[in-house]
């Protein structure tokens, strides 16, 4: 299988170079339309459990 690829790249290098021209044009499109976020979130994960228990009034929650 991997002969038989070699022997194909080998064969046809035009369309082997268009292929990696055409690779090489994504990737510098895809790195150019990706958001950048330039200042991060740093601040701690914060959870809010609020659950009810025996005492509690029912306006507090």
């Amino acid at each position: 299988m991997i002969a038989a690829l070699i022997r194909f790249s080998v064969r046809h290098r035009f369309f082997v170079l268009i292929a990696a021209l055409a690779l090489l044009a994504a990737g510098v499109l895809a790195v150019r339309s990706t958001p950048v976020d330039a200042l991060p979130d740093l601040s701690d994960v914060q959870v809010i459990i609020r659950t009810p228990y025996p005492g509690l009034s029912l306006i507090h929650i």
